[in-house]
């Protein structure tokens, strides 16, 4: 049996259809609405390699050391070959096209074609996951060759690692291929059965216009509807606003992206019989599975349409029996303010409006700093302050950045913060949602659960999941993250701080002195991670910001200073100061920090690092014996990053805040243009793949330590890309771990899916 209907399998038949097949087919049995289709079958797959006499061959080129990523690479260039090249019986081809052409009824359509590999007798198999997926395929012959691409897909690098890794045999490893109408959604999204943190009988239905990629990728925020699933009602919501929607193109069936029509933009995707109907649809699928659901759905011409479902694997076992008393603001008036919630937490205190340096003193511990924009040298007043609230930034400006990592609210993207309040007047902000009150909160004691992830299983992944750090006085709080390791200590805010520029250090005789605080800062970072890697980034302070330090008169005044004498450019140019640099980490490693690496910023060509090595040779700092890398923030770097490679480096990591802004010359800070800065630009995308790719070849480690590292969406594609490690912010370790585990479980689940017929 080469081909089967949805139709006629169930939950039961995963060996001959994979986990999405049977899924899908167990759905349709039970009268969910889902589109029809057929699946190519696990046996087709297998029938097509011994008609092909291909066994021997494909297997014998799987036989690598999948630890060394240039065989690794090599083995899935050779078994795609083997399997893109082959031929599938006339048999199978008259099959396949006839079970499309009855799936078109007279008129050739539109279908998705995916992956589904088999894997019934593992623990893991309650995981959905595929290897490739081909939407929009019209035609028989596209139809064809898709099938082909999703049966290569079996051998992808990482399906062989994880094979050899978990101790399966390729050769009992099959896949079977779904084909289903596509379905032309106006609206979609995803339903959570259950609350997907802590299991709760609470359903969340996340909708927006158009195809539901808007939702899934995270293009767009999406309405959030909470619903108690047992008395179907709206226990809360939020309509959001929507610019952006995907549509197929019904020509070529490519998918577009369009501005939502201003009528539609802030109006709610969904009436509120349409998000009751899709709670029952989730409440009979979870009785169905006996598990909660993660659900993705579409609505077209009125009728609601289940396009998949996999078990939610984010809820958290085992919690403490403990509860704790958390405050909340109840309003009754409207905001007086409204900005972007860069970091969440609710607070009352009394504004100081902090215009220049010197009025940093003034901001008292508990008073809400307001500014137009906050820069290092106010990490003292911001350390002291409650809350933060700027004119000007978005999610990745030094605001929203320090306050994350200070865990304080913030709110950014005001544009008349500094007009709007006054010093001296009471406020509560809420950082989650971008909102200022005027007057103290009302508070209420609630019954909430105590936040329980330290005492949560935590998951293993493949990709390291570290963390940001900019303060040492954090590091203690970082490191109970249980993240992997800091990708990336910022240095330049110790060195802000000190009472003078380290020029003066220089002339004054003091270097011993300023070492020494490199030193202490760095140290204190290590030690809290030991012996887990800790990447510390040399300098990399614009002029602007080293001006307004005692002694830094003699800065130069740059029209553009983010693109001026920064970085790996001013270390270059003040050689004596890149030196103390390198001194603080030759007593470091002297000290037993063996675990820090040094990190190179801005470099654009290689032979900055050859200069930079030149010099460490000169303060007899062994590098031979310590990681050493570069950030990958300029195109150039990004495209000739081969170059780079050659001239010796361990690691690179990506610096999107800098990437994106000189990729797209959009300012990030500058609220004229923020709203077209997107770290997911196809561009900057297309740069980071070619890097992590031409990286995996030659063995040089990829991380992340930019803002996109705290994205979900981001480090999906990441991850997907294969990059070795993800840092993000102290706030985010958490869920960008979840993240990455669900994300590699999906890719995991193809290659490990029921072995049980064939063993």
């Amino acid at each position: 049996m080469d081909t089967v209907w949805l139709k006629d399998i169930g939950k039961e038949d995963i060996s001959i259809v994979g986990g999405k097949g049977a899924n899908l087919g167990e759905m349709i049995n039970n009268g969910l609405p889902v589109p029809s289709g057929f699946a190519v079958t696990a046996q087709a797959f297998r029938n097509f390699l011994v008609d092909n006499k291909i066994e021997e061959e494909l297997f014998d080129a799987l036989k690598v050391n999948v630890d060394d990523d240039s065989e690794l690479r090599e083995a899935e260039k050779k078994a795609k070959q083997i399997i893109l090249e082959a031929k599938m019986s006339e048999e199978l081809v008259k099959e396949i096209k006839r079970k499309y052409k009855d799936l078109c009824e007279g008129e050739k359509i539109f279908v998705a074609v995916r992956s589904s590999a088999t894997a019934e007798d593992l623990p893991t198999a309650s995981f959905a996951g595929q290897q490739e997926t081909f939407l929009n395929i019209k035609g028989e012959d596209n139809l064809l060759d898709a099938v082909k691409k999703c049966w290569a897909s079996l051998y992808g690098a990482r399906a062989i690692f994880y094979r050899v890794k978990g101790g399966f045999e390729h050769s009992k490893v099959n896949i079977a291929v779904i084909v289903q109408k596509m379905v032309d959604s106006e609206k979609a999204g995803v339903i959570f059965t259950s609350h997907p943190t802590t299991g709760e009988p609470l359903a969340i239905v996340e909708s927006a216009w158009g195809l539901g990629e808007a939702v899934v990728s995270g293009t767009v925020s999406p309405d959030n509807f909470v619903v108690d699933r047992k008395n179907l009602k709206i226990l809360d919501e939020k309509i959001n606003e929507k610019a952006k929607m995907f549509v197929k193109d019904p020509k070529t069936g490519d998918t577009k992206i369009f501005k939502v029509p201003e009528e539609k933009r802030n109006i709610s995707s969904l009436a509120e019989e349409e998000v009751i109907e899709l709670v029952r649809y989730g409440n009979k699928i979870e009785d169905l599975y006996k598990s909660p659901q993660d659900v993705e759905w579409g609505i077209t011409g009125g009728k609601i349409y289940i396009l998949q479902s996999r078990a939610i694997t984010t809820i958290n076992k085992g919690l403490k029996d403990q509860t704790t008393k958390k405050k909340e603001a109840e309003w009754r008036e409207e905001p007086i303010l409204r900005g972007t919630g860069a970091s969440p937490g609710v607070v009352s205190g009394r504004v100081k409006i902090v215009k220049k340096l010197d009025g940093m003193n003034e901001v008292k511990e508990g008073d809400i700093m307001v500014t137009k924009m906050t820069s290092p040298d106010m990490v003292p007043a911001m350390r002291r302050a409650a809350g933060i609230v700027t004119n000007e930034g978005g999610l990745t400006c030094h605001a929203a950045i320090v306050s994350r990592e200070l865990g304080a609210p913030c709110i950014v993207g005001t544009k008349e913060a500094t007009k709007v309040l006054r010093d001296g007047m009471v406020i509560t902000m809420d950082g989650k949602k971008g909102l200022v009150y005027e007057g103290e909160m009302e508070k209420k004691e609630v019954e909430e659960e105590e936040n329980a992830a330290p005492h949560l299983y935590k998951p293993i992944t493949a990709t390291e999941v570290k963390v940001n750090i900019s303060m040492p006085e954090v590091a203690e709080r970082a490191a109970k993250t249980g993240a992997d390791g800091v990708g990336l200590l910022r240095i330049e805010h110790l060195v802000l701080r000190l009472p003078m520029h380290p020029q003066k250090y220089i002339e004054d005789g003091r270097e011993d002195e300023y070492v020494k605080e490199l030193v202490k800062g760095i140290k204190k970072v290590a030690d809290a991670f030991y012996p887990k890697s800790v990447w510390v980034r040399t300098i990399d302070a614009p002029t602007d910001e080293f001006r307004s330090m005692p002694g830094g008169e003699d800065e130069p005044i740059e029209a553009n200073p983010m693109l001026g004498w920064r970085g790996i450019r001013r270390d270059l140019t003040i050689k004596e100061h890149f030196k103390l640099e390198m001194e603080a980490f030759k007593r470091l490693f002297k000290l037993g920090c063996d675990n820090v690496g040094i990190m190179l910023p801005l470099i654009q060509h290689p032979n900055e690092i050859k200069m930079v090595k030149e010099m460490m040779k000169e303060v007899d700092l062994d590098i031979e014996k310590m990681e050493y890398g570069i950030m990958v923030e300029t195109p150039a770097s990004a495209l000739i990053i081969d170059d780079i490679i050659e001239e010796g480096v361990d690691f690179v990591s990506f610096g999107t805040n800098d990437l994106t802004q000189y990729t797209l010359a959009v300012d990030r800070n500058n609220e004229n243009v923020s709203e077209i800065f997107d770290e997911m630009h196809p561009a900057v995308l297309k740069l980071m793949k070619y890097v992590i790719e031409r990286c995996n070849e030659a063995g040089v480690k990829t991380s992340i330590c930019g803002q996109a590292g705290s994205d979900p969406k981001m480090v999906e594609k990441l991850v997907e890309y294969g990059i070795s490690s993800v840092s993000s912010n102290i706030d985010a370790v958490s869920a960008i771990r979840e993240t990455v585990a669900r994300k590699e479980m999906q890719m995991m689940l193809g290659y490990m899916r029921n072995n049980k017929k064939n063993r």
